[in-house]
């Protein structure tokens, strides 16, 4: 078995004293800038990486984040959207020489406990926090641990056309965040505008005619999902449409729950002519479930996908999507995060709204509809 290069290694390869290297090793002065670049090297030649046990002993970083998502695994494996984010978060960590601790567990619970072992082993620096929950114990943990966090997804301005912009609603801009007390970590977050895609969805398939409108939405105790829910909500009322029009229905993401809730409304006396799906796989699993009970799509039922992949490119009718730069949206994270870790205030920054790009899956309305 190779053994791991030592410090000693180090001193001896480049010629100086261990107590230099250890300077240029930890970006301590008391060593010229050409010595540290020399030890530098030498260290890269070597493959020397620091001990993270002993890092974390000596009460120094970590050079790692963490990423817990508390999903059912068996929704994760075809959903585009985290596989886009955490690419968008390696990019900048990478960067950054920061490593990405990641893991999946069942619920909020064993994520809690996740950050509680993460935090007595020193394991990493600062986290990442995904899928804003009502009632969230999460951010009042982390602020109690003293981890610095960052929530993607936290809620975007106001539903309506009442909502007056504020600087945050500029893309990219940070504004202060809310306080954690006293001692608290800093506690920052990137939120996305979902009550603003919901109104172009909403205008989109209303001037197409649709008064009978299903939103087949996500996991319920889901933040996003309830904006997403109360936004459709606000805007049918804005137009005149009851909830016996325009509604909502809860899954677990799946293609599966998809299908069923899909066959469960088209089943129904008056069934919508339109749907909107929370993500690309159940909008594909619904149009399929049309074509399967013979409802052509779109001139008896139109579609719209909240996230658009290759899936919604690629199935026939290519499918109306919400056309966002998630690797974007992740790499606002990762970079929220690093200023806070590198001693920057806590804020709130704010991706770039979604559009709505239409395509072959929505018509206007069929004739004849009772509305």
């Amino acid at each position: 078995m190779a053994r791991r290069p030592t410090i000693k290694d180090i001193a001896r390869r480049a010629g100086v004293s261990e107590s230099a290297v250890s300077f240029a090793l930890n970006d301590r002065p008391g060593v010229s800038r050409d010595t540290r670049a020399r030890i530098r090297r030498v260290a890269e030649e070597l493959g020397w990486q620091a001990n993270s046990a002993a890092r974390a002993l000596s009460g120094e970083r970590s050079g790692a984040v963490g990423l817990v998502l508390a999903r059912p695994a068996h929704t994760l494996g075809v959903e585009s959207f985290f596989l886009q984010l955490v690419s968008g978060i390696q990019e900048v960590l990478s960067a950054a020489r920061t490593a990405l601790l990641f893991q999946v567990v069942e619920d909020v619970d064993a994520e809690c406990a996740v950050y509680r072992r993460w935090w007595a082993e020193r394991r990493v620096d600062g986290v990442l926090v995904v899928d804003p929950r009502t009632g969230d114990p999460r951010p009042a943990l982390l602020a109690e641990l003293g981890l610095p966090a960052v929530t993607i997804g936290e809620p975007g301005p106001p539903a309506g056309p009442s909502a007056v912009p504020g600087p945050s609603a500029v893309p990219g801009a940070s504004v202060p965040g809310p306080s954690t007390g006293a001692g608290a970590s800093p506690v920052s977050s990137v939120r996305a505008d979902d009550a603003g895609a919901m109104a172009q969805v909403l205008e989109h398939l209303h001037g197409l005619g649709h008064r009978r409108i299903v939103h087949i939405a996500g996991l319920p105790g889901l933040a996003h999902t309830v904006r997403r829910m109360e936004s459709l909500r606000a805007e049918a009322e804005r137009r005149g449409l009851g909830p016996d029009h325009v509604r909502s229905v809860v899954t677990d993401y799946s293609d599966a729950e998809g299908a069923a809730a899909t066959r469960r409304v088209l089943a129904e006396p008056q069934p919508p002519t339109a749907l909107v799906y929370d993500n690309d796989v159940m909008a594909v699993a619904g149009s399929a479930v049309a074509a399967e009970l013979g409802i052509p799509v779109p001139h008896r039922l139109s579609i719209v996908a909240w996230d658009d992949s290759a899936l919604c490119r690629v199935t026939h009718p290519r499918l109306t999507a919400l056309v966002r730069d998630t690797a974007g949206f992740g790499r606002l994270a990762a970079e929220e995060l690093l200023s806070v870790l590198a001693g920057g205030p806590a804020g709130v920054r704010e991706s770039e709204r979604p559009r709505l790009e239409p395509r072959e899956s929505t018509a206007p309305a069929p004739a004849h509809t009772d509305s």
